[in-house]
């Protein structure tokens, strides 16, 4: 099994492997061309009330946010460098108050109700006092705004309830964030039609066909001078993994199939040679994925209230048959975070006493069963969706044989996808869940909002005040050294409570088509960023 270490080293040296970015960067970009996308349907548009990579992705091309994450070939896969988008520049005067000073000319899509009009403070101002007052799941990313307010026609002030020190990296985030106007909001009372798509950004929704595709055209009033290259986006939607395969085969997609443009390892070992001939001019990267699958538990009820219970679930996964099943071998054990988040995430083997949870000891796990009073197992139920992924069912199916060979009969409770987002995914089910996290790109998102007492996305229904005040220091600790030591007494906590129980993850494949130059793949949802100074030669 690879060791977190040779896991991401092997990463970042597929990396520096991959096409050489000072090539595509030296060529004078072309104007014009398609580009077509495997995507998928979302559930509804408006990217304030949903965690639904299904939304994030598509808005990621039609709006815009203060601040981004810097995309291109140059940028090595992993790397989150943060710069303006919206915002020209920004100051921090206080540890509580962060000023933004907005670019001139922005103007939104011209469409109604809205009509190309200049992007202003207030739309800022409306659309953070939006999220922060609608019954929605993105409010724990900005909680720490006590006030917004638009200084002038291009400032923004915003002011803290205490110091955050993540929130820079929360406005740049691609899974919130994007800018609206309030006009979208008057007319239709949320933004979940496809025509209340109306933002700022570098393409604009032409045309929605439901579970059929999604086309995005440039916008002309872009505010970068001569952006976006590519004209048109078709982010066609393909639930079946056998025709996926077939289209990239026959040269439809651009990108991977999968998020976020990559191929699963399972399937790349079966059509990399026929590409090989087919497609000689495909581009590849890897590097680690930051999806982590876990099982959450009803902590607040038996029997997953005892931490007993909760320790043989984990020590009842065989973490080495999901590698070497599901992921070709290649793949990472993952503690409390994501191996990805390696500034962040401890390795198992700096986890304490705590380690030996995640070694596979059904034996252990039995006796642990025994002594919480289950010496013959229970009866639960798994709340699960496939998001279209054969590797998750794969993965679904392995634990579920895990699990019942140390007592526990666990069956599924299979649910589409809208469903399981507005139960499940946000702790509406009944006794366990299993299914993806939301792949965010900084530790805090993974720590506080899923494990902060009365957060929407803590599923297991966590209630630990010891763990609460760790959360918070951390956020309020603006030193990295000293935040980071928070966040190792953090991880020590949880590798030992197991209120979630996470399963291994894999290595993406990134792959994409030779004739698109400068692009660079990289971890989130912002496919329209990482698309923003692409182009195409064909």
């Amino acid at each position: 099994m690879l060791t977190r270490r040779d896991f991401l080293a092997a990463g970042t040296a597929a990396a520096a492997l991959a096409a050489s970015p000072s090539r595509a960067l030296a060529q004078t970009p072309k104007r014009g061309g398609t580009i077509a996308i495997r995507a998928w349907d979302p559930p509804h548009f408006d990217a304030s009330l949903v965690h639904a990579y299904k939304t994030h992705v598509a808005i990621s091309f039609t709006h815009s946010r203060l601040l981004r994450y810097r995309a291109g070939a140059a940028v090595k896969p992993g790397s989150l460098v943060i710069e303006g988008d919206l915002a020209e520049s920004w100051t921090q005067p206080s540890d509580t108050t962060y000023v933004f000073r907005l670019r001139r000319g922005v103007r939104f899509h011209a469409k109604p109700p809205v009509n190309g009009r200049e992007l202003t403070a207030e739309d800022v101002k409306f659309t953070f006092e939006r999220m922060l007052t609608e019954a929605g799941s993105n409010a724990s990313m900005y909680r720490a705004i006590a006030k917004v307010e638009a200084a002038d026609r291009y400032t923004v002030r915003f002011t803290l309830s205490e110091p955050f020190a993540w929130f820079l990296d929360m406005v740049a985030s691609p899974m919130a964030g994007g800018i609206v106007a309030r006009e979208c909001v008057e007319k239709w009372g949320d933004l979940k039609k496809p025509e209340a798509v109306i933002g700022t950004g570098p393409w604009m929704l032409e045309s929605y066909r439901p579970n059929v595709s999604l086309t995005m055209i440039r916008h002309p009033g872009y505010f970068v001078p001569g952006l976006p290259y590519i004209d048109r986006v078709e982010l066609l939607v393909d639930e079946d993994n056998a025709s996926r395969m077939a289209a990239f085969l026959s040269g439809r997609y651009d990108l991977g199939w999968e998020f976020p443009g990559t191929i699963n390892r399972t399937d790349w070992v079966q059509i990399k040679d026929r590409l090989g001939q087919t497609r000689p001019t495909l581009r590849t990267v890897e590097f680690p994925s930051n999806v982590v699958n876990d099982l959450a538990m009803r902590t607040d009820q038996k029997p997953w209230s005892d931490v007993r219970v909760r320790q043989a679930v984990s020590m009842a996964i065989d973490r080495r048959e999901i590698i070497e099943a599901t992921l070709e071998g290649v793949g990472v054990v993952n503690g409390p975070l994501p191996a990805a988040l390696g500034d962040w995430a401890l390795p198992i083997d700096q986890l304490g006493e705590a380690a030996r949870n995640y070694r596979h000891d059904p034996a252990e796990a039995k006796r642990l069963l025994a002594a919480a009073g289950y010496p013959t197992g229970f009866a639960a139920s798994v709340c699960f969706n496939s998001y279209g992924s054969t590797v998750l069912v794969d993965t679904m199916q392995l634990v579920l044989k895990h699990l019942k060979a140390v007592g526990i009969d666990a069956r599924l409770d299979q649910k589409e996808y809208g469903a399981y987002q507005a139960t499940c995914r946000l702790g509406k089910f009944d006794s366990t869940v299993f299914g993806p996290l939301t792949p965010f790109l900084d530790a805090d998102n993974f720590l506080f909002g899923q494990y902060y007492t009365g957060e929407p996305r803590n599923r297991s229904h966590v209630k630990d005040p010891a763990l609460d005040d760790l959360l918070v220091r951390q956020r309020r600790t603006m030193d990295v050294k000293a935040r980071r030591e928070v966040i190792n007494d953090i991880q020590r906590h949880l590798a030992k409570q197991q209120y979630y129980v996470h399963v291994p993850t894999g290595t993406y494949i990134a792959v994409w088509d030779g004739a698109l130059k400068n692009y660079g793949p990289n971890l989130g949802y912002d496919y329209g960023g990482r698309l923003l100074t692409a182009w195409l030669d064909r």
